[in-house]
């Protein structure tokens, strides 16, 4: 058992049982807490305390508001709001940090005249909502950041206002801790089994690994990569499985001379500023089937093969570059629309998705952990209507479009 974690739950039964403690099961955990309506009980059930493997703890904590649908450019606005307003949103506590964006930006490059019409329709979208994206030529791209190689790019897109890198982890941690002071019970352990109502229409209690069986009011599938697990003990299906994402950081013999962008090549390498003097890569093969849940197994061949010649021919002054650690995260991969998947299931009316965001998860967890909190207090969304993201669209197999996707 992880320090300060009990495996046995306090109570027989919570009016919310969250399964799965990372980014999202606290999210919603501390929005809950801080809702002034919301005077039920919490349990937060998470398989492993050490949160070794899950997807937030391989994230790369960066923010954007390049999307091309309006929903998702409002989402990260308002994540952008939380980062930067982080200790007055937690109640200017003296003790949380205060926290910033590093405006990086992203930087969308286009070789192609479709790709290139894709960016000029998103940028509208953008500015509509407020969002600083520019449009650049290829000469504009070379004056601003002469280190790259634009010889095939027709157009790139950046935004360098609230776009870049965050602490996703320092969030994570006081959601965490501040969920748990104000009364939501973490507990160590697996939540193996669902029993429904005689009707179907109802999960009325969850059973743990221990053999503890606990009545819920509601419950809450936060499991990231194993969402379909957990779908499952209620009779339920959701097009989520764990997909393989390589991340490397890297020093240059020769640095460059400004910060670089989040840059995302037309080949999907994609690579940014990490510190002062190190850079940070990330992609994954065209082949890309779902992985065992466990499968963290590094792909050399793809590093050398693909990723350091893309870096190199992009950035020529990467031709000399050294590795300094590497790792592969797991993706909670909507096969539907690379989208999230949100609130209740239309036939089992407490089993509440929260799953599904295919690398969107950490920089919209802020506007996602309160739309979850207020339909579970409400039973409707206030802040932002989040219900294009319902399950229907599922059993409709409509997708919710959105083109920038990583």
């Amino acid at each position: 058992m992880a320090k300060g974690w009990d495996t046995v739950p306090r109570k027989a039964s919570y009016d919310v049982v969250i399964v799965g403690g990372a980014i999202y099961g606290s999210a919603t955990a501390w929005f809950l807490t801080e809702n002034p309506d919301f005077d039920g009980s919490i349990l937060v059930v998470e398989r492993d305390p050490s949160y070794a493997s899950c997807s937030t703890a391989h994230t790369n904590s960066c923010i954007r508001q390049q999307f091309s649908n309006t929903l998702n450019v409002q989402i990260s606005r308002f994540g952008a709001e939380f980062i930067k307003g982080f200790r007055g949103f937690m109640g200017d506590d003296p003790r949380v940090p205060e926290l910033s964006i590093q405006n990086y930006g992203y930087m969308y490059l286009a070789d192609t005249p479709e790709f290139a019409a894709t960016l000029r329709e998103n940028q509208k979208v953008q500015l509509a909502c407020g969002a600083g994206t520019r449009l650049l030529t290829a000469e504009e791209i070379k004056a601003e950041y002469p280190f790259y190689n634009v010889d095939d790019i027709l157009l790139g897109s950046i935004n360098t206002v609230d776009e870049g890198y965050w602490d996703g982890g320092t969030v994570f941690e006081w959601w965490r801790r501040m969920a748990r002071e104000r009364g939501a019970e973490y507990v160590a352990n697996e939540v193996v089994a669902m029993t429904k109502s005689a009707s179907g229409a109802r999960v009325e209690s969850v059973t743990l690994k221990s053999g503890e069986v606990i009545g819920c009011g509601q419950v809450v599938n936060a499991s990231g990569p194993r969402a379909i697990e957990t779908a499952r003990m209620a009779g339920l299906e959701i097009p989520v499985e764990p997909r393989k994402r390589f991340t490397w950081i890297f020093e240059a013999e020769t640095p460059l001379d400004r910060d670089l962008p989040l840059t995302i090549d037309p080949s999907g390498v994609h690579c940014r500023q990490d510190g002062p003097k190190t850079y940070l890569a990330g992609g994954h093969p065209s082949h890309d089937p779902a992985v065992e849940y466990d499968d963290f197994a590094m792909d050399q061949a793809f590093w050398q093969d693909h990723v350091w010649p893309v870096l190199a021919t992009r950035i020529p002054q990467f031709e000399a570059i050294r590795v300094i650690t590497e790792w592969a995260g797991h993706y909670a991969y909507n096969t539907l629309d690379h989208n999230a998947v949100l609130g209740p299931h239309p036939e089992v009316e407490n089993f509440i998705f929260l799953n599904g965001f295919s690398g969107h998860g950490l920089q919209q967890s802020p506007a996602m952990g309160r739309g979850t909190a207020e339909f579970l207090t409400y039973g409707e969304y206030r802040s932002l209507d989040l219900s294009p993201f319902g399950y229907d669209r599922i059993v409709s197999q409509q997708p919710f479009i959105e083109k920038a996707v990583i």
